[in-house]
C-alpha cells in the first residue's frame, strides 16, 4: 500500500507528487499516455506575480523563488504590455493599478511592438516583471523529483474508487491502486472523481480557452516583443518559437473534454487583436483550446475534504497552475505534514475546501 494516490497528471498533480514524495510513497494515475496532455499542455507559460485573485496573487510570490532558482530556474524575460482603444480608459486605469504598471506613451509601446497601430491604441502600460515559464522544464523537475519515491502510470483513466477501511483502492485499466490518501488533482476532472469517491462536489467548472498560432508579420523578429493584451484582457498575443500565439481570451463554460477551438470565437479573438495592429493575420498555422477549471469562488482548493481527512483536494488552479505550483503543493505538505504554513492563515483558509461548508 502506498501512502499517497495522486489522480491527474497535470502540473497539479506532478507538482503534488513531488512535495508528497518526501512524506511517503506515491503513485501518481494519469488517465491520458502522457504528462500534461490537457490544460497543462495548453498553457500561455507565463508568470506574471500580481495576476489574479488576491490568494493567487499571494501563491504567485511564494512561489517565485522556486521558479527562478530551483534546478537552475524556468524563468526567462518577456514583459507585459496593455493597449486600450477608445471607450477602453477605464479598464485600462484598472489594470495599471491592480498590475502593479506603469502608463507608457504610443511611441514608447510602438518602440517595443513596432506592428501596434497608433490610430486605434489610445492608451498603454507595460512592466518588464513579467517571464516566460519553460512549462515542460518545470514538469520534468517535478517529476523526477516525485519518482525518487514513488511512480507514474499513464493509460490510467480512473474507472472505480472504493472507500477502504484503511484507505483508497482506485480501479483502472492498468489494474488496481491503494494507498492510505487520495488527492484529487483531476482538473476539469475533479469534481466527476470527487463523486467516483463519494465525496460532495464543490462545483469545479472548466472553462474553455482558445488559441491561434499564427505567422510573424513579414520582416519582424518577434522574439524580443513583450506579451501584449487587450485592456480587459479582451485578447492577448505572445511571442512564441518565431510565431506568434493568439487568444480571444474567451471564457466559456464547457463539460470536462479533450476541448477544441471555436472557430467563431477563434475568429472574433483574431478580428480583436487584428485592430490593434498594422500587420493583418496572413495565415494561421494551427489553433488548440484549452480549459481553465475554477471553484465558485475562484480560489484555488487545496486541502482535506470536510466528509474525510483522507480526501485531499488540490483542483481549481484556473490560468494560474504553473505559476503558483510550487507554494500551491509546499501548502498541500505543509498541510499534510502538520507544518506551520508560509502562506497568511486567512489565505490557508481562503483556499481550503471546508469554506465550501
Amino acid at each position: 500500500m502506498d501512502d499517497f494516490i495522486i489522480i491527474g497528471g497535470g502540473i497539479a498533480g506532478v507538482s503534488a507528487g513531488a512535495r508528497l514524495s518526501q512524506l511517503g510513497t506515491v503513485t501518481l494515475l494519469e488517465a491520458e499516455d502522457a504528462l500534461a496532455y490537457h490544460a497543462s499542455g495548453r498553457s500561455a507559460a507565463m508568470f506574471e506575480e500580481s495576476y489574479g485573485a488576491p490568494s493567487v496573487i499571494e501563491l504567485n510570490r511564494a512561489s517565485r523563488h522556486h521558479h527562478e532558482t530551483a534546478n537552475g530556474g524556468v524563468l526567462s524575460p518577456r514583459g507585459l504590455m496593455i493597449v486600450a482603444k477608445q471607450g477602453q480608459e477605464d479598464k485600462l486605469a484598472h489594470d495599471l493599478t491592480t498590475m502593479n504598471m506603469r502608463s507608457i506613451s504610443i511611441n514608447e509601446a510602438l518602440a517595443l511592438v513596432p506592428i501596434l497601430n497608433p490610430e486605434t491604441i489610445v492608451g498603454a502600460g507595460y512592466h518588464s516583471d513579467a517571464w516566460d515559464i519553460d512549462t515542460d522544464l518545470l514538469i520534468q523537475n517535478f517529476a523526477r523529483e516525485m519518482r525518487t519515491n514513488g511512480q507514474v502510470i499513464t493509460g490510467a483513466r480512473v474507472q472505480q474508487i472504493t472507500r477502504l477501511h484503511t484507505g483508497w483502492e482506485v480501479t483502472t485499466p492498468k489494474g488496481s491502486f491503494v494507498a492510505k490518501t487520495l488527492v484529487n488533482a483531476a482538473g476539469a476532472w475533479a469534481d466527476q472523481i470527487a463523486a467516483l469517491a463519494g465525496i460532495k462536489m464543490l462545483g469545479i467548472q472548466p472553462y474553455r480557452r482558445s488559441m491561434a498560432r499564427i505567422s510573424a508579420p513579414d520582416g519582424c523578429d518577434v522574439s524580443g516583443w513583450p506579451m501584449v493584451m487587450g485592456a480587459g484582457e479582451s485578447w492577448y498575443a505572445k511571442p512564441d518559437a518565431g510565431a506568434l500565439i493568439v487568444s480571444p481570451a474567451d471564457a466559456d463554460p464547457v463539460e470536462p473534454q479533450d476541448a477544441w477551438a471555436d472557430d467563431m470565437v477563434l475568429a472574433e479573438g483574431l478580428a480583436r487583436y487584428e485592430e490593434m495592429v498594422t500587420a493583418p493575420v496572413k495565415r494561421m498555422i494551427s489553433n488548440w483550446a484549452g480549459l481553465r477549471s475554477f471553484a465558485p469562488d475562484r480560489n484555488l482548493v487545496i486541502g482535506p475534504s470536510p466528509q474525510d481527512a483522507h480526501f485531499l483536494w488540490f483542483a481549481g488552479q484556473g490560468g494560474y497552475g504553473f505559476q503558483t505550483s510550487p507554494a500551491a503543493s509546499r501548502l498541500l505538505s505543509d498541510i499534510v505534514a502538520g507544518t506551520p504554513p508560509e502562506l497568511a492563515s486567512d489565505t490557508v483558509a481562503s483556499l481550503s475546501p471546508a469554506r465550501f461548508g
